[in-house]
């Protein structure tokens, strides 16, 4: 089967390339959270993953291309979401993973790396873009049984509900240099069940 029009760092190998794939993605990982995406370099990342520089060229052909491949790596990766079987519980849970996430020093670094990368490269944006619609779109289904259970009001965006939970731990991360606690997480959780019982996110069209 041939894929000559699909970009390089799109196609899923699999078999004996999973390994090369994994070293790869675990080595650009480690140079973006130790020198930025400014500095990345394909060479450099093959000599890390002990692979040939040929190798890394032919399969992802540029610095964005395995960027955008790490991005999907790392949705994949992520853990499932928690069911506690009421609305706080969840976001707590939800925002749980994601301060742990920010607060390890490599995955934030990383992640602070990938975010000044999108304000400056379209497809890194877009890398950036699928990879938070693939984690909300996991996390969704517990605000809709919150709907279903009568916790929420009918007609609650519950994709913003999700962001909503996020959005404050980000904002924490690239603002003010301070560690990420599991209090601002807890914290973020119950802002946006609040806000979410109080009709804060209900789409326009159910807006009173």
């Amino acid at each position: 089967m041939e894929f000559e029009d699909a970009d390089p760092g799109t196609l899923r190998p699999g078999g004996r390339t999973a390994r090369v794939r994994a070293a790869v993605l675990r080595a650009a990982g480690d140079a973006m959270a130790e020198r930025g995406f400014a500095h990345l370099d394909l060479a450099d990342i093959a000599r890390r993953a002990e692979v040939g520089k040929t190798t890394v060229y032919r399969r992802w052909g540029s610095v964005t291309g395995l960027v955008a491949d790490l991005l999907t790596d790392m949705a994949e990766q992520s853990l499932p979401r928690t069911e506690t079987g009421e609305l706080l519980g969840d976001l707590k849970a939800n925002a749980g993973l994601v301060q742990r996430t920010l607060a390890d020093p490599r995955q934030g670094a990383l992640f602070k790396a990938v975010i000044a990368a999108a304000t400056c490269d379209a497809k890194t944006a877009e890398a950036l873009h699928r990879f938070y619609e693939v984690r909300v779109d996991e996390w969704a289904p517990c605000v809709q049984q919150a709907v279903d259970r009568g916790e929420l009001p009918e007609g609650t965006d519950t994709h913003q509900v999700i962001r909503a939970v996020s959005a404050p731990l980000y904002y924490h991360l690239l603002t003010t240099g301070a560690p990420l606690s599991e209090a601002a997480a807890d914290q973020a959780a119950e802002a946006a069940a609040a806000a979410a019982r109080a009709g804060a996110y209900l789409r326009g069209t159910a807006r009173p």
